[in-house]
């Protein structure tokens, strides 16, 4: 999702949006054995009047029109009004979201990576654990989680070829080593 005004600023986090949604089918095929279509396109809000204000049941309404029954990932410019996530991210079934932090300088790809893709692992991991069956799917992203924020686990980092690195890294995700898919 991006704001009208922003669109030619912000076409440089697209791109790197795209390769994170390339990365994402990736690292979704090999952390929980689904295979999936992933395509990315830009939703753009027009500017004007209290009419034109997008929220989390705006995009419910969205993803129903598109078809409940795909998953779709919605990356927004505002905080879902509620959520239980730290991540302020939201999901229900098929449905995700998380708030789009935007980077304080131009093509900071290493921001985009350690602040964005995070988030994103998060919500895609409580989606997907639930399609798994997974009981206590919730409870296990969170605890995961926590453990990032405030015990110093490190995020698990991937280059450009998808695959894990410490070194020139372009991805992050939540230490999936937990799961049992």
């Amino acid at each position: 999702m991006v704001k009208e005004e922003d669109l030619e600023n912000r076409k440089w986090e697209f791109e790197y949006i795209t390769d994170m949604a390339a990365f994402y089918k990736t690292w979704i095929e090999k952390t929980f054995s689904k295979k999936v279509d992933v395509q990315t396109d830009e939703m753009v809000v027009r500017s004007g009047g209290r009419l034109r204000i997008v929220d989390t049941p705006a995009l419910l309404d969205d993803h129903a029109d598109r078809g409940r029954d795909i998953f779709h990932f919605y990356l927004t410019y505002f905080r879902p009004l509620w959520t239980d996530c730290t991540c302020e991210g939201y999901f229900a079934d098929n449905f995700g979201m998380v708030q789009w932090s935007k980077s304080p300088q131009p093509n900071d790809l290493k921001f985009l990576m350690d602040v964005n893709c995070p988030k994103v692992s998060h919500e895609l991991a409580h989606e997907f654990l639930r399609q798994s069956g997974y009981k206590n799917y919730k409870e296990l992203v969170h605890d995961i989680w926590d453990k990032h924020l405030f015990a110093s686990v490190p995020f698990e980092y991937y280059d450009k070829n998808h695959l894990r690195t410490e070194k020139e890294a372009l991805f992050a995700t939540l230490d999936t080593s937990s799961f049992k898919v």
